[in-house]
C-alpha cells in the first residue's frame, strides 16, 4: 500500500482511543508487565508515544519544510520515557498523549501539505536522506506496532495459564 494523507489520518487519530480502551481500568499486574528484562510495558509504550509526540513526528515535519536536507533531525531518545514518565499514572499519560495527539493532527492539518510537500526531504542521523511521505507512514507503522506490541505483551502474560493451547496461540510464541 503506498501512503496516502487521507488513509494515514484515521488510524493516526484512533490510536489513543485504542490503548485507552485496551488500558485503561484493568490491574496493574497488566499495565506494568514486560516480557523480560529490557523490554517495556504498556505504561512504558504510552509514555514512550508522548514523548514522540513531543519530538518526533510533527518536530520533524515542520524540521523538513523549514530545512530540507540540510540540517540532520536531532537524534529520539526511545527511552526518555523511563525519566519523563515517572511517578505518574496511566490516566495521566493516556489524557496527556490524547491532548498532544489532538493537537499535533491540527497543527498537520493547518500545514496542508500538498504531494510536492510529501515528497521532500530530512535528513536522519542514522538512515541519512528521507522523505516527508516515508516519516508520515512510519508515524502511522509505529502507532500500529506499538499497539500490537501492547497486547502481545499483555497475552504473553498467560503463556504458561493457557497449558497446551499455546500451540494454537501464535501471539504466545516467541519471535
Amino acid at each position: 500500500m503506498q501512503f496516502r494523507f487521507e488513509d494515514a489520518i484515521p488510524v493516526l487519530r484512533r490510536t489513543p482511543a485504542v490503548l485507552r480502551e485496551l488500558l485503561q481500568g484493568v490491574p496493574p499486574s497488566w499495565i506494568d508487565a514486560t516480557e523480560g528484562p529490557s523490554t517495556w510495558s504498556p505504561f512504558d509504550v504510552v509514555g514512550h508515544l508522548i514523548h514522540g509526540e513531543r519530538t518526533d513526528w510533527v518536530p520533524r515535519v515542520e524540521h523538513i519544510l523549514r530545512h530540507g536536507d540540510a540540517v540532520t533531525f536531532t537524534p529520539f531518545d526511545r527511552n526518555a520515557m523511563f525519566e519523563i514518565s515517572g511517578g505518574r499514572t496511566l490516566d495521566e499519560l493516556l489524557d496527556e498523549f490524547a491532548g498532544l495527539r489532538r493537537e499535533n493532527l491540527v497543527t498537520l492539518n493547518a500545514l496542508r501539505l500538498t504531494e510536492a510537500d510529501l515528497d521532500r526531504r530530512g535528513r536522519h542521523p542514522e538512515f541519512g536522506v528521507v522523505t516527508m511521505r516515508q516519516h508520515l507512514a512510519t508515524w502511522v507503522a509505529h502507532d500500529l506496532g506499538h499497539i500490537s506490541q501492547v497486547v502481545r505483551v499483555m497475552a504473553r502474560q498467560y503463556t504458561d495459564a493457557v497449558g497446551p493451547w499455546t500451540a494454537y496461540l501464535s501471539i504466545l510464541r516467541p519471535r
